[in-house]
């Protein structure tokens, strides 16, 4: 099939630092280049991909614009509809993972779009969301469809990554426990902090903030990095990832919110390590409760699962996301998709 991946202008694909959904994206589009499709990947400047790319323009919006906007399509996506329609009749499928706005195009494009949508809260712009509702989706977890349960659902596709570009230690002894993710309220890094201060565990932070979310950062986590029990190291690379989930005896997601899917997750169980965390949002369908981590519903839980990670086996977590959660997986069932649509 001759496929169009559409990706968000944002950050490049692959993203050299934060950004799951680009992420995503990568993984998505090389898994079916090499399963033999033709696929071509509109993305921003910064991009690399072994599939064809359409460079829609030369930096990221998140370098032009000097940061996010949640408040309204940018006019640089503008450029990513005009692209993909001047090479519309070459596809297909079009693959849309920007949001619901890019629907308008399907008035317009004989190929289909199907969308996958990556957020964790109600679409942005409702009334374009109940314009476009019978349009294709593809949602990341059932969690998900909870959010937007009036949209055409088509199929629930789990998010992959390239699980042999994580190398596992299945030993690592004293290890540390691990947060990593965006410091925020709702993804619980407060209580990562309150946790391994209250078990005398070392704990390692790895991510960042957003200006809004400064004030909580600074009195819930900063006041207690000491480089030694608490340790911040900012925002790591991808290549930083691996060596970084390897090390630790357990990650730790105590998300407070309905996070649709969260890939730190799988990252960490190709890695071997084990996941601690609360039974919210994607969570049960991710890990599997006393086999490749802990799922819990109160703190005083949490805390009593994180001294018990030593029972888990570090085989079975990298075993489980080679079997369920490989992007060569995920390609599949993105391809059977396709071909029953088109």
């Amino acid at each position: 099939m001759r496929i169009a991946e559409f990706a968000p202008l944002w950050v490049p694909v692959p993203p050299p630092k934060y950004g799951g959904t680009e992420l995503a994206v990568s993984d998505i589009s090389t898994a079916l280049h090499e399963l033999g499709h033709e696929v071509t990947l509109f993305a921003c400047g910064g991009s690399k991909t072994p599939a064809t790319l359409v460079q829609v323009i030369g930096k990221p919006m998140l370098e032009l614009l000097g940061g996010f906007s949640w408040n309204a399509v940018p006019a640089y996506e503008f450029l990513a509809f005009d692209e993909l329609l001047a090479r519309a009749g070459e596809f297909d499928v079009i693959h849309n993972h920007a949001g619901i706005h890019p629907l308008v195009l399907s008035r317009v494009v004989d190929a289909p779009i199907v969308t996958t949508l990556h957020g964790s809260k109600p679409p942005d712009f409702p009334y374009l969301a109940e314009r476009f509702k019978d349009r294709p989706f593809v949602s990341i977890s059932e969690a998900q469809r909870r959010l937007a349960p009036a949209l055409n659902y088509v199929a629930t596709i789990p998010h992959g990554i390239d699980t042999s570009a994580y190398i596992p230690d299945f030993s690592p002894g004293d290890g540390y426990l691990l947060f990593i993710g965006l410091m925020t309220h709702d993804k619980g890094v407060d209580l990562a902090v309150r946790a391994a201060r209250e078990l005398g565990e070392r704990l390692v932070i790895a991510g960042v903030y957003r200006k809004e979310d400064e004030a909580f950062v600074q009195k819930e986590v900063f006041s207690f990095v000491d480089g030694e029990q608490i340790r911040y190291v900012g925002e790591i690379s991808q290549a930083e990832k691996s060596a970084l989930f390897a090390g630790a005896k357990a990650l730790l997601f105590p998300s407070r919110w309905q996070e649709a899917f969260g890939l730190v997750m799988i990252e960490s169980l190709a890695c071997g390590t084990p996941v601690v965390a609360f039974n919210n949002g994607s969570v049960p369908e991710v890990l599997r409760d006393g086999v490749t981590g802990y799922i819990v519903d109160s703190f005083e839980d949490f805390k009593d699962r994180i001294g018990n990670v030593g029972r888990l086996s570090r085989e079975a977590c990298r075993t489980e996301a080679e079997t369920r959660f490989d992007r060569r997986r995920v390609g599949q069932a993105y391809a059977r998709l396709f071909e029953q649509i088109v």
